[in-house]
């Protein structure tokens, strides 16, 4: 029965039941998501740390390419219902807010 919360595109291609060695087309889009975050994130502290301004602003660079690289990635996995999301429910929500809303007065800036 489908998850009522779940938000999904129906899968195309052609994957097979029993998963083999053999890597898929989904499993080389995951590996490309999967490398792309882990270069953002090491990206993230590079640029934050350049010294140099030209080293900063080339780094700056590949890190946009590598989150647009990710964000392609994504979105033809979504595409292909081979990413899914889950939905979050009203009552979810409502305590995430209320959790973090009473941060806000810790913040050195109003």
């Amino acid at each position: 029965m489908p998850n009522q919360n779940q938000i999904a595109n129906p899968q195309t291609g052609q994957l097979p039941q029993v998963k083999g060695p053999q890597m898929n087309d989904r499993d080389y889009l995951n590996d490309c998501l999967a490398t792309c975050k882990l270069l953002t994130d090491n990206f993230n502290i590079a640029v934050r740390e350049a010294s140099h301004q030209q080293l900063h602003a080339d780094m700056m660079q590949i890190l946009n390419e590598t989150h647009q690289g990710a964000r392609e990635a994504y979105n033809l996995m979504f595409q292909k219902g081979w990413y899914k999301l889950e939905a979050a429910e009203q009552q979810q929500l409502q305590q995430a807010y209320q959790q973090f809303s009473g941060y806000s007065t810790q913040f050195p800036y109003h």
